[in-house]
């Protein structure tokens, strides 16, 4: 141990971080991460403490990559339209200008008519795999449902879901995956030409408004009829890719690792098959367990104390919410995965003014996929000659790939 506390190796936190979340949680102070140059918040009380005190801790570097941009990634990059600020990386007035389309596009009206679609979805996948007696999940149904849903939110035609979902990915990759110099490129010139196709949908929604997603985003940035200036693009294209991830990617992850879990532990799958009236704990369990988005950057905006540990004005904070979920201090067992667990509050979707606005509707198709798994393939199991490894970032913690039988 050094004087800045415990030095976690950096491939770690990605491929297996629970382990050194909890040396974290038991040192003294925070750890600092000398690879991110970044304190780790692992404790649930002072992740709490961060994100109450949007004021000290700010979200600027909330979507700071992992890997900085060559020159050539660069280039391809100002090939696009974007750069404004977004809900995620915005505080104050700022961040509420942002949040209130969100909210009046994710309000519980919005999601409570659309879940016969997300019903209706959840069949025809099902449909499409059930009489094979085996499936990859994740490619089979857990991206293709959240695709369909923010796809049909957004207002997208029924052609342009599976290239928003693939530039979704490959943005995110771009950001917080480690790749070769030409998968970077690729993915720079596919997160562009998702930009443009963004603006496409931004443009014509200035021109004629509908009851959907991107209209409210369009509107409520750029209100007024005069057509939309190039700040204007960049700043609703930036918040939409942004939404398209968040809305996509965190949905996908979590019923990968729900079904993941529930399979590991055939007791607990078994009991879910005949008793569900657990499956909303069930949802609740798992995103605590293995947290979707396991941490969120923050910096701080003047010097602070957190968890007895003096920081400057510009120190960097990696929130781990994945780590403040099996806090000993806050949960019974945590490292126990147990869907019946009494209620508990959590901080998978976070907390305070940057709380996930897109909760219910992820909750919602979580929670249709167990009924529609359970009721249709209650005989589920994980490949015996098959492990599953996760995708090794932090951003979303999801199985690479999920091959069951039945």
């Amino acid at each position: 141990m050094t004087e800045d506390g415990v030095r976690m190796p950096y491939a770690d936190i990605y491929w297996d971080p629970y382990p050194l979340y909890a040396r974290a949680r038991a040192a003294e102070g925070l750890t600092f991460i000398p690879e991110l140059d970044s304190w780790l918040v692992s404790r649930h009380a002072d992740a709490r403490e961060v994100l109450r005190r949007p004021e000290d801790f700010s979200s600027a570097n909330a979507m700071l990559a992992d890997i900085p941009p060559s020159p050539e990634v660069l280039a391809e990059l100002a090939r696009g339209i974007g750069g404004g600020g977004t809900v995620v990386t915005a505080d104050g007035d700022a961040h509420r200008r942002y949040r209130r389309p969100l909210n009046r596009g994710l309000s519980s009206g919005r999601v409570a008519a659309l879940i016969p679609f997300i019903e209706e979805r959840a069949q025809a996948l099902v449909d499409s795999f059930a009489g094979d007696g085996r499936v990859e999940l994740m490619e089979g149904y857990a991206r293709r449902l959240p695709g369909e849903v923010i796809g049909r939110l957004f207002g997208l035609d029924e052609a342009d879901v599976a290239f928003a979902v693939h530039g979704g990915y490959q943005a995110e990759a771009l950001l917080f995956h480690h790749l070769g110099d030409q998968e970077r490129l690729r993915a720079a010139r596919d997160m562009v030409d998702l930009q443009h196709m963004l603006d496409r949908y931004a443009r014509a929604r200035r021109e004629r408004p509908r009851e959907d997603l991107c209209s409210e985003i369009v509107m409520g940035l750029a209100p007024g009829a005069d057509e939309l200036t190039p700040e204007q693009r960049g700043e609703v294209v930036s918040n939409l890719l942004n939404l398209l991830i968040a809305g996509h990617l965190t949905t996908a992850a979590l019923i990968g690792t729900s079904v993941l879990h529930l399979l590991s532990d055939r007791e607990q799958w078994e009991l879910l098959c005949a008793s569900p009236e657990l499956i909303p704990a069930a949802v609740e369990e798992a995103a605590r367990y293995d947290t979707a988005v396991q941490a969120f950057r923050r910096i701080t905006t003047r010097p602070v104390v957190l968890a007895g540990t003096a920081l400057p004005a510009g120190a960097q904070l990696l929130v781990a919410f994945g780590s403040a979920n099996r806090d000993e201090a806050r949960y019974d067992r945590p490292e126990r995965f147990d869907i019946t667990r009494s209620p508990a509050r959590h901080l998978a979707f976070g907390h305070g003014v940057h709380g996930c606005p897109g909760s219910h509707l992820a909750r919602e198709q979580v929670r249709v996929t167990l009924e529609t798994l359970t009721t249709r393939l209650p005989g589920l199991r994980l490949s015996p000659d098959l492990p599953v490894t996760m995708v090794p970032t932090l951003m979303h913690r999801s199985p690479r790939a999920l091959e069951l039988t039945w």
